[in-house]
């Protein structure tokens, strides 16, 4: 009797254990299907904050132009915190592999120079000396991926103890941002940049 007894209390304790672990089972698996979603969602997350173009730091990059043009540096300082949050969100996975190492060989360049524009809102003259810089890989940068609108590579022969200085512009019509209203009109466009669509 006590054998029999034993024996069901076996079958019953081997039941409960089995049926615990087909839900401890599912518990785990409905925890590990909520991790992969979360994990997914994370990831889509990433994708749409990653979902910007060259267009948007090309758009900051001309209201900088813009606001050094009009001897505006603290408009100058806010536009260039613009360029980095669109340098930022830039969807690389979206560039060919030749376009891709030309952003990968300046987009630091871009971010230090546009910080330093930035973190310089009461020294124009400072932040003109980092846009002839940002110019530059802002130019290649264009070549290299293109743009969305048409633009004007112009150039001023008098910046820099008349070395000359390059500049990007959304317009034909010359507007120095060198020397702002001082020699607005100084410089010629050197290269009109087609939209590439």
């Amino acid at each position: 009797m006590k054998a029999i007894v034993l024996s069901g209390i076996m079958v019953v304790t081997i039941g409960f254990i089995s049926c615990s672990n087909n839900e401890n089972s599912t518990e785990s698996t409905t925890a590990n299907k909520e991790t992969t979603s979360q994990a997914a969602g994370t990831n889509n997350t990433i994708e749409q904050a990653k979902s910007g173009t060259i267009n948007d730091v090309v758009s900051g990059y001309l209201s900088l132009k813009n606001a050094l043009t009009n001897d505006n540096a603290n408009e100058a300082a806010s536009a260039a915190k613009g360029i980095n949050e669109s340098l930022a969100k830039v969807n690389e996975s979206a560039m060919n592999a030749d376009q891709k190492k030309v952003y990968d060989d300046i987009k630091d360049d871009i971010r230090e120079h546009a910080q330093h524009i930035a973190d310089n809102s009461s020294k124009i003259d400072h932040q003109r000396e980092h846009f002839d810089l940002l110019s530059r890989d802002m130019i290649d940068l264009v070549k290299a991926v293109g743009s969305s609108q048409t633009l004007y590579r112009d150039f001023c022969p008098m910046y820099n103890n008349k070395k000359g200085a390059y500049w990007l512009s959304e317009t034909k019509e010359i507007k120095n941002p060198y020397y702002g209203k001082e020699m607005l009109k100084c410089g010629e466009v050197k290269e009109e940049i087609k939209a590439n669509g």
